[in-house]
């Protein structure tokens, strides 16, 4: 793993995001009787969101970790869809082994997996070679989309969009970054905050600041932040990446005000916040989805960076 050229992977995203072809990626699934998503680490985060929007369209959908002991039983009629950026996920082989039926595999390259499905889907987000999944988790995002589409009737997901607000925010990010580095990277850690539409979102920015810089980050559901982390904005310096859009907002909000916590809101302006962050088309929910995750990537990368020049623990 290395920061320069997980850096250099980000700055490939707007072109391999107007590369990606999704036409017809999902045309030899016919409708399932039920559909399993099987997945770890950042393959989960997404399987959950696309899971739920499935389940929304009336598609019985469920995301599993692979790791679990629980694996639902799958019949005949079942997808199941083994999600894995380098087709090596023990834990996800380990699960497609133990349920024993034909399953299509969603893979950024070959590996055990690919040899083990009776189908394939590529990512087509090339390889990452700084180590870490960032450009195959906007396009896993992306194919899951395309996959709702195909079995629910709504349209492909805005990947032009997507790429136009990955490069807004790439091209602004000289500005904004320095600025949201010293209000979100905290002492105590940094909290990511999403609606439960989009929570892979908070999920995979934490991520990204634990697996790169080794910062202390967590992800929480805007709704539920009221019920669970609500506790350390009085005993902490709490500090929160507010992903903007739930209708939670507000009960979030007055705690935050009251106990005097830093809130950055990106893709809104949320009143009550410290900052707010603006990019291109982010009024459109699913550009958000596929885009906001690369605010962390860059504050992760650049404090990556800064560590590893400083001979200090990373990657």
């Amino acid at each position: 793993m290395k920061p320069d050229l997980f850096l250099a992977d980000l700055l490939e995203k707007p072109a391999r995001l107007r590369g990606l072809d999704l036409d017809d990626a999902w045309g030899f699934v016919a409708p399932p009787a039920q559909v399993l998503l099987l997945g770890m680490g950042s393959s989960h985060y997404a399987n959950l969101v696309a899971a739920a929007r499935l389940r929304a369209g009336g598609v019985p959908v469920v995301a599993e970790l692979a790791s679990s002991d629980l694996l639902p039983v799958v019949g005949p009629g079942t997808l199941v869809i083994a999600v894995s950026a380098s087709a090596g996920s023990v834990e996800t082989l380990d699960a497609v082994d133990r349920l024993g039926v034909p399953f299509v595999a969603l893979v950024n390259q070959e590996g055990p997996l690919t040899g083990r499905a009776s189908r394939t889907v590529w990512m087509q987000a090339g390889e990452e070679r700084g180590g870490v999944a960032c450009r195959s988790f906007q396009h896993t995002l992306a194919l899951l989309l395309a996959l709702e589409s195909h079995l629910v009737g709504v349209p492909l997901p805005p990947i032009a969009q997507a790429a136009d607000a990955t490069e807004d925010l790439l091209a602004g990010a000289g500005e904004w970054r320095p600025r949201l580095t010293r209000l979100l990277l905290g002492p105590q850690g940094t909290h990511v905050v999403a609606p439960a539409r989009r929570i892979s979102s908070a999920y995979q920015s934490a991520l990204m600041l634990r697996e790169g810089p080794r910062l202390s980050a967590v992800g929480c559901e805007t709704g539920d932040w009221s019920h669970v982390d609500v506790y350390l904005t009085k005993t902490t310096d709490y500090r929160m990446l507010l992903l903007g859009g739930s209708r939670w907002e507000q009960q979030l909000l007055e705690w935050t005000d009251q106990r005097g916590s830093t809130v950055v809101a990106a893709g809104a302006d949320v009143p009550g916040a410290t900052e707010a962050l603006r990019y291109a088309h982010d009024d459109v929910d699913d550009v958000r989805l596929l885009t906001e995750t690369l605010i962390s990537e860059l504050l992760a990368a650049h404090a990556w960076l800064d560590a590893d020049q400083a001979g200090r623990p990373g990657g």
